[in-house]
């Protein structure tokens, strides 16, 4: 059997490899694996990746080698590397020489910094991140509903400052109809990007699916920032009756078409 096909993707804060990567999986016939290292209890991209690309494996970084151990395929693995990662001290169950590496970068940057490093350059997502010193701010939200306009309010604010200065944001939300969402980010992209996921709406109690956010910025207000998330999260009675108004809207309009 031939080994793997595992490609690094490496570069700078909101360049798109998320995206880059996408692109790719579009073009890929067989089998395909995600990873993001360093991403932990988060995993922002790979829920939207598995949500939207059929047949994609979501991996964490405990279970890539497990799999790479036991796969009788030989599927294409793409291996996200955030930019907070030591790229010249990368733990990984493979030789790195082995893989094809792939640094996207936005447009404008000299790419002479990644030429030692990566095979291929790849233009990314043009931006106006700037950050002196940026930090990394992540929660979990798997379990919590949120009032829709609130999470609207709370993103436009988020965006404009009011909690720090913000270079990207992704998160995946849940919200009262049942619908889960993935928001995205980048300082200086014109519009941010909503997206529904393609997942079934979630009508039974809190949702046990991830829910998440990640923010890269620089001073940014952690404690207000979780306090108005909070402010965002609807009770369990509040979910209970959106869920049933919602069931009931699902059953007339079943009604209606039979």
């Amino acid at each position: 059997m031939e080994p793997a096909k595992i490609t690094l993707v490496a570069g700078a804060i909101g360049a798109g490899k998320t995206t880059w990567i996408r692109q790719q999986l579009s073009q890929v016939a067989s089998s395909a694996v995600y990873l993001s290292l360093g991403t932990g209890s988060v995993p922002v991209d790979s829920t939207y990746l598995v949500a939207e690309v059929p047949g994609l494996i979501g991996l964490n970084d405990q279970q890539l080698g497990e799999f790479l151990a036991q796969t009788n395929e030989e599927p294409n693995i793409y291996i996200e590397l955030g930019f907070y990662l030591d790229l010249a001290s990368l733990m990984l169950p493979f030789n790195i020489s082995d893989c094809h590496k792939v640094a996207v970068l936005p447009s404008g940057i000299d790419p002479a910094e990644w030429q030692d490093w990566a095979d291929t350059i790849a233009i990314g997502i043009e931006n106006q991140i700037t950050l002196s010193q940026s930090e990394i701010w992540r929660s979990v939200l798997t379990g919590q509903v949120l009032d829709f306009p609130s999470l609207n309010t709370f993103w436009y604010e988020l965006t404009n400052g009011a909690y720090g200065k913000v270079g990207r944001i992704k998160g995946i939300f849940d919200i009262a109809d049942g619908r889960s969402f993935y928001f995205d980010f980048v300082a200086g992209n014109p519009q941010t990007k909503h997206t529904e996921l393609n997942l079934d709406l979630w009508l039974d109690g809190r949702p046990n699916r991830f829910s998440g956010i990640e923010i890269v910025g620089e001073q940014l207000d952690r404690e207000a920032i979780a306090q108005t998330l909070k402010d965002c999260c609807l009770d369990e009675q509040t979910i209970a009756y959106y869920q049933q108004q919602i069931k009931t809207s699902l059953a007339q309009q079943e009604e209606e078409a039979a």
